[in-house]
């Protein structure tokens, strides 16, 4: 289930195929997000999974899977 809503958000945000985006996905050599994209992403994470990620944390949130397992742990 957060798996499925974390691709249809990183599909729309940033313009891939869903189907195109797996667990193993890196959020900035796959998808090509830059600081102000991953920003943004967990901005909205957090609105979609009523959840605030904490900054220090994104740096090592580098993969999709990693990201799915942080809201998991985290709401």
């Amino acid at each position: 289930m957060v798996f499925e809503k974390v691709k249809n958000i990183l599909a729309e945000q940033f313009d891939v195929e869903e189907d195109s985006i797996t667990m193993e996905t890196n959020i900035q050599d796959d998808l090509g997000a830059d600081s102000l994209d991953v920003m943004e992403l967990m901005m909205t994470l957090g609105d979609e999974f009523d959840t605030k990620v904490d900054e220090s944390e994104i740096e090592n949130i580098t993969t999709v899977g990693a990201l799915v397992n942080y809201i998991e742990a985290n709401t």
